[in-house]
């Protein structure tokens, strides 16, 4: 793809992205179903209030959290060069399940509380992971992390098993479960002002670093050779990475596919390059989340879990892309 037509692409994205952004503020169910004509703003105080203090809100969440794992995904995918990797393998997105988990369970507690175990036990997955991968004896540094990753998120999975176990069937289990799913229902101005700052210097950091992916997905002794401090780099991609990641849940709950697949549309449509394809993603990621978002909250009466829509939707992609022509898939595998 030439220079020219990245940046037309890009542009298309950005134009798509704000123009889903501005539909989406007048698709709800008031004050009729589906569509609420825009001049309803002018006389309706009660759909000025919905549309500033809930649509909004929620829908810069959404964007928010798309732009994060799709990030975090193309990151992560490129540093361990691996397309099968996303955002939750190193512990943080089970981590942050058992945080959130722990704190309806144990202390009875919601909102701010919730995102703030989420998010400390979303780190805490991946210091661990780092921990015991320092531990390992074996395979280089790249498979010690996945093995590790894979060890943590199986103890977080099981103590959140144990946490169901033990929950109140009528008061707590119902909320934790809903909450396992993935959602943004909840969502207003104080939970997407929290997780802005964390998200915004993430997201800064990955794009100011994304022409340092190309050489940090080479082995070790070839980067370091071209002049990078591979350790160095990779850690600080890392932990903005893990950072958006655990902010993000910590509000949405675990949202699945997202991560995974959108980084393979990205590398489809704009190519391998990870200075293109980081942008790209983030886009792409801000706009799939948004229009899976929207449909769970207007599509019925009662609101679809977005990791529902997500997981459906990611694997109908992610299947789709598996039978592409070898010379389009954004992985390159060969027989």
């Amino acid at each position: 793809m030439t220079i020219q037509n990245y940046r037309r692409a890009l542009w298309g994205l950005i134009v798509l992205l704000l123009g889903l952004a501005g539909l989406s503020l007048f698709v709800g169910r008031y004050p009729s179903p589906i569509w609420m004509p825009p001049q309803t703003l002018l006389h309706d105080p009660l759909a000025q209030r919905l549309v500033l203090n809930l649509r909004l809100p929620r829908i810069l969440a959404a964007m928010l959290l798309g732009m994060s794992l799709a990030a975090s995904g193309t990151v992560l995918q490129m540093i361990f060069r691996n397309p099968l990797v996303e955002p939750g393998f190193l512990g943080v997105s089970h981590g942050a399940a058992f945080g959130a988990a722990l704190s309806i369970v144990a202390l009875g507690a919601s909102g701010l509380v919730t995102q703030a175990a989420a998010a400390l036990f979303g780190c805490l997955g991946l210091v661990l992971s780092y921990a015991l991968a320092r531990h390992i004896r074996y395979g280089g540094w790249t498979l010690r992390l996945v093995l590790a990753g894979i060890a943590i998120s199986a103890l977080f999975s099981a103590g959140v098993g144990v946490l169901k176990y033990v929950a109140d069937p009528l008061t707590q289990l119902p909320e934790l479960v809903f909450w396992m799913l993935g959602a943004l229902w909840g969502v207003t101005w104080q939970e997407t002002l929290s997780i802005l700052p964390v998200t915004t210097a993430a997201l800064v950091a990955l794009l100011l670093m994304r022409w340092r992916l190309n050489l940090l997905a080479l082995d070790d002794a070839t980067a370091f050779s071209l002049g990078t401090a591979t350790a160095r780099e990779r850690t600080v991609l890392l932990v903005a990475a893990v950072a958006a990641t655990a902010a993000i849940v910590s509000v949405s709950g675990v949202v699945g596919w997202v991560g995974l697949i959108v980084p393979q549309l990205a590398r489809s449509l704009l190519g391998a390059d990870g200075q293109r394809a980081l942008p790209g993603a983030v886009l792409i990621g801000g706009a799939f989340a948004l229009v899976c978002d929207t449909v769970a909250r207007t599509a019925l009466s009662s609101e679809i879990p977005l990791g529902i829509l997500t997981s459906l939707i990611g694997a109908l992609g992610f299947s789709t892309l598996m039978v592409m022509p070898q010379q389009l898939a954004p992985w390159g595998l060969k027989d």
